[in-house]
């Protein structure tokens, strides 16, 4: 296989996060993704929830007008949201699975028990020219389906992996990187292009960005944590480095 740039994806939601729960106009995302972008990020993704809980409509349109790297849009699928991205049509949109009650996504999109709705729903976003992915657990039958109904990507959930890194649970982080890892060949041989995230951080990156296979990683929450202390793009700097030297064999 060619060697290819892992690319970096930061999420900006939690930027909107912080200045919602005070309200204004500070933290900016914009000008988060602006940051990130002089950081060295590839992309940067926003989660428009039907709750607007962090990013907002507005925010979208800003964010197309003011960065000059992909935008990534994370939605639910649903008509309102399907309109908003045919309106916009930004670079990608990843579709993923959202409740009203959830903290983050706490889980892989639904695909195997939905194949004709989502097939449906991903027709138009396709013919306007939006990368199409799904958010997907590490599982052969949702990777299955999701190429049977014409994604060409898919977006490896690895929350089970980070959490298990987290809790020292060891031989679960083995097990869940093994299976991120094989998934990521099956996924490729389809000829689905991989990409993974969600708990990311400094001290379990690696394992998943030297694998092969997988072409981006996105990353919100802990980058975001990080600028409060280091700043953002100190932290975009490192993870970038971080994700270089795993992909490098080092």
């Amino acid at each position: 296989m060619t060697e290819e740039k892992l690319r970096l994806g930061v999420n900006i939601d939690h930027v909107a996060t912080v200045r919602n729960a005070r309200g204004g106009t500070t933290p900016d995302p914009v000008r988060a993704a602006l940051l990130a972008q002089q950081a060295g990020a590839d992309g940067i993704t926003a989660h428009l929830r039907e709750d607007r809980r962090h990013i907002t409509d507005s925010d979208i349109e800003k964010l197309m007008e003011a960065i000059s790297i992909p935008l990534n849009l994370e939605m639910a699928a649903t008509d309102e949201m399907q309109k908003i991205a045919l309106r916009h049509t930004p670079h990608a949109v990843c579709i993923v699975p959202e409740k009203r009650e959830e903290r983050t996504t706490e889980g892989g999109l639904e695909v195997a028990r939905d194949e004709n709705r989502l097939a449906h729903f991903i027709a138009p976003l396709r013919g306007a020219g939006c990368r199409v992915s799904m958010f997907i657990a590490a599982d052969r039958h949702q990777i299955e389906a999701a190429h049977r109904i014409g994604t060409p990507v898919i977006e490896l959930h690895t929350g089970a992996y980070c959490d298990a890194h987290a809790a020292g649970r060891l031989e679960e982080r083995d097990a869940e990187l093994e299976k991120l890892r094989s998934m990521a060949t099956f996924a490729h041989e389809f000829g689905m292009e991989v990409h993974a995230g969600h708990g990311l951080t400094y001290d379990c990156v690696q394992p998943v960005a030297a694998c092969p296979e997988v072409r981006e990683l996105n990353i919100g929450h802990f980058l975001i944590a990080e600028a409060i202390f280091s700043g953002l793009e100190t932290a975009v700097l490192r993870m970038r480095v971080l994700m270089d030297e795993a992909r490098a064999g080092r």
